[in-house]
């Protein structure tokens, strides 16, 4: 539970530094099986999301908690992101550590056309 409670306080302190800018926020959430991303508006609405629960990102892959799928959310968030004529974000990654998946998926987002 301490592991948790240093996450939250760690994305807390990024959250209020990412929200005196002007930015869209990416915003990145993790579990053992499932990743979430969505793009926040500066007011704070929903501009774009994408999750491994949708169907047809889910319906080729194997496994949906690893580095592969991290990299296909990367890629269609950037393309829902474009599409919607946002370029430019500020990521937040709230709280996890920039690796692996979450290191993936910005990666992965930063090749297909956003900027952070």
């Amino acid at each position: 539970m301490k592991s948790k409670i240093a996450r939250l306080k760690s994305a807390r302190k990024i959250r209020s530094k990412l929200s005196r800018g002007d930015l869209h926020r990416l915003t990145v959430y993790k579990t053992g099986m499932h990743t979430y991303v969505q793009i926040f508006s500066p007011e704070g609405n929903i501009v774009v999301s994408a999750s491994t629960l949708e169907k047809d990102i889910r319906k080729d892959l194997k496994h949906t908690g690893n580095i592969e799928t991290a990299k296909i959310i990367g890629k269609v968030i950037a393309e829902r992101a474009i599409e919607k004529n946002v370029k430019k974000v500020a990521f937040d990654r709230s709280g996890f550590n920039y690796h692996g998946r979450v290191k993936a998926l910005a990666d992965s987002a930063r090749e297909n056309g956003l900027d952070f």
